[in-house]
């Protein structure tokens, strides 16, 4: 190794910027990139607009690209991730595609899973053809067991319900402890659990306010979890990155912003560039080589 380049810390940028954005905010030492979508992708010519990021990106890294959508129940969405399968090794010489599962909205989660092993064991097919591998992302969007909302894989329950219904090696998770938190899960054991299918990490962290759950429990209307930056969150990334690392694991974590309540708005790039500072401080701080 002569670098820190097992684990790269980087951000999210949309694909409809090109290379614009990317060439703001490299300088202040991002990594990686994750080029995301929201439920549709940019219109034009894409194989020119991320030649542009690529020049853009220079020696860092595209890590994945991002398709957030429906697909279960949004055709265009399913077509639009099937897409970024077919030119992820083309457009940013990545190997994973990253989205929500889906879900049939209102519904449960066991009553998606027939569309689920429909949708995505099309889309499992056609990224093992291409060599590429597909991360669900572990964002409940509002939705319940009772009631999912554009997304099932919210739960370690669902992911074993998931990877059973399909047993593609094509099918992991993009994993955050963010969600675990929210959901009173403690993300050390769980991220030691499920790591083999961990293949791509979202910098995103929570605040749990146990003195408002401890006066006014869950069901008050008041808030008791908060978004963050990493290092502003509940979570010890040192301790993140040591499992990842013991583990032998490569990849990147790519700070998800624009959620946090304190660092947004005009201290939106104020608080992910502090937040990329203390990932890596949590990875070992600058690269020291050993002697020779």
């Amino acid at each position: 190794m002569t670098d820190h380049n097992d684990i790269r810390l980087g951000t999210l940028t949309n694909f409809s910027a090109g290379g614009d954005y990317i060439r703001q905010i490299r300088p202040h030492g991002f990594e990686s990139f994750q080029i995301f979508n929201w439920t549709r992708l940019p219109e034009g010519d894409l194989d020119k607009l991320a030649a542009g990021i690529r020049e853009a990106a220079g020696d860092c890294v595209i890590s994945s690209i991002g398709m957030f959508g429906n697909p279960l129940i949004d055709a265009e969405a399913a077509s639009a991730f099937g897409k970024c399968i077919d030119n992820a090794r083309a457009w940013f010489g990545c190997d994973l595609v990253c989205g929500f599962a889906g879900a049939i909205d209102g519904k449960s989660v066991p009553e998606s899973m027939p569309a689920f092993k429909r949708v995505w064991g099309a889309l499992a097919k056609r990224a093992e053809d291409k060599g590429v591998r597909i991360c669900f992302e572990t964002c409940d969007m509002d939705g319940t067991w009772q009631q999912a909302k554009w997304n099932i894989a919210h739960s370690p329950v669902a992911w074993e319900m998931m990877f059973n219904e399909l047993s593609s090696p094509a099918l992991g998770l993009e994993w955050e402890p963010c969600h675990q938190l929210k959901s009173f899960v403690d993300p050390i054991p769980q991220l030691r659990k499920w790591l083999p299918k961990i293949w791509h990490l979202h910098g995103k962290d929570a605040t749990v306010a146990w003195d408002v759950i401890r006066e006014y429990g869950t069901r008050s209307g008041k808030q008791f979890h908060w978004h963050r930056h990493p290092g502003f969150g509940d979570t010890n990334w040192s301790t993140v990155i040591d499992i990842l690392r013991m583990a032998k694991w490569r990849g990147s974590i790519d700070i998800e912003g624009w959620h946090d309540p304190v660092y947004i708005g005009d201290l939106e790039m104020t608080g992910q560039v502090r937040s990329l500072n203390y990932l890596k401080e949590c990875r070992g701080g600058p690269f020291v080589a050993n002697p020779k």
